[in-house]
């Protein structure tokens, strides 16, 4: 005679372990889809404008500087994205 227990264990775990694998794969695609929004916002000056040309140069050098972000010789632009991507702040 077949265990019930043991047959109702293995149904519950065979869903949670489907239910969590679900659940990890559309927080991957989420996250695929903010990294590509983030990539379409930093394509430009004219996309990021809000980082990048109406923010004054010295506050975002100086904000870069504080996180620890290298700014000589580096496009403003390149420099917004790092800013912002250290900061935790996604799209």
């Amino acid at each position: 005679m077949v265990d019930q227990g043991k047959r109702k264990f293995f149904k519950r775990l065979f869903k949670e372990t489907i239910g969590r694998t679900v659940m990890e794969f559309e927080k991957g695609i989420e996250e695929a889809q903010n990294k590509e929004k983030l990539e379409r916002f930093f394509e430009s000056y004219e996309s990021s404008y809000a980082l990048t040309l109406n923010y004054p140069d010295e506050i975002l050098i100086e904000s870069a500087r504080i996180e620890g972000i290298e700014v000589e010789g580096r496009d403003k632009l390149d420099i917004a994205r790092e800013l912002f991507e250290k900061k935790g702040n996604f799209i």
